[in-house]
């Protein structure tokens, strides 16, 4: 593994011919969560069995959160008291309709690393996969729609639908991508019901989706893991053991 600096971005590249990223292999991009360390899918690339010559990108998101949350980061700030509300009321809210303030200079860091990591890493859109975890999977669809041409496949986990109005003009630029997406039904953060709209939306666009339910909160458990290399295996070969 290897840290890099990239399109302003602090990443870690992982995997490829030399276990640092480097070679022409498809190309996974994962976007973290709001509030987790830059770093915190970098074990993704050692535990998801995937094809030996998948090359791994990891960025840490640009915002960094008061010292007193440690070495936490965020693509966009949001509104830690009503989410506290929220979890006292036990009602996650539909934020269908909510296009948060920071999404579009979030938007703009991961595409100006997409197209850094083409030019300077040979990525190429038919050979990558883009994903994250909550806050990370919004990102990556909005990312996604926001392209030239889609991702091969994308990996979302734990995401919600947000900003429809917006996205749904732009759903014919995921026609045909394939989805892995997965989501506890006892979210206490991103509600079941979310997930699920995001799932109708990804349909509608046009993706191929296999949606993933899990008895579960906000979480990333093995058999997710298990399902995203079978995922990268099925778009770009065998696996690499």
């Amino acid at each position: 593994m290897k840290p890099q600096r990239i399109a302003d971005l602090d990443c870690v590249l992982a995997g490829g011919d030399d276990g640092d990223g480097g070679g022409e292999g498809p190309m996974v991009v994962l976007l973290h969560g709001f509030g987790a360390p830059g770093d915190d899918l970098v074990a993704l690339a050692e535990w998801i069995d995937a094809p030996a010559a998948t090359r791994w990108v990891v960025p840490a998101a640009p915002l960094a959160m008061p010292p007193h949350y440690g070495d936490a980061r965020a693509w966009w700030m949001i509104d830690i008291e009503r989410v506290e509300r929220e979890l006292a009321g036990g009602r996650p809210a539909d934020r269908a309709a909510e296009v948060p303030a920071g999404l579009v200079e979030a938007r703009a860091t991961v595409r100006g690393l997409l197209d850094a990591l083409a030019r300077d890493h040979r990525r190429r859109d038919d050979r990558t996969v883009l994903g994250g975890f909550s806050q990370g999977a919004m990102l990556a669809v909005d990312a996604a729609l926001h392209g030239a041409q889609p991702p091969r496949g994308m990996i979302l986990m734990s995401g919600t639908l947000i900003a429809v109005a917006e996205w749904r003009p732009r759903g014919a630029a995921l026609t045909g991508c394939r989805v892995l997406q997965s989501h506890g039904t006892r979210d206490p953060l991103l509600s079941f019901a979310g997930a699920e709209k995001l799932r109708d939306f990804l349909l509608e666009a046009g993706a191929e989706v296999g949606f993933v339910p899990f008895p579960g909160g906000h979480e990333i458990p093995p058999p997710v893991l298990e399902l995203a290399g079978e995922l990268l295996e099925e778009l770009f070969g065998p696996a690499g053991g």
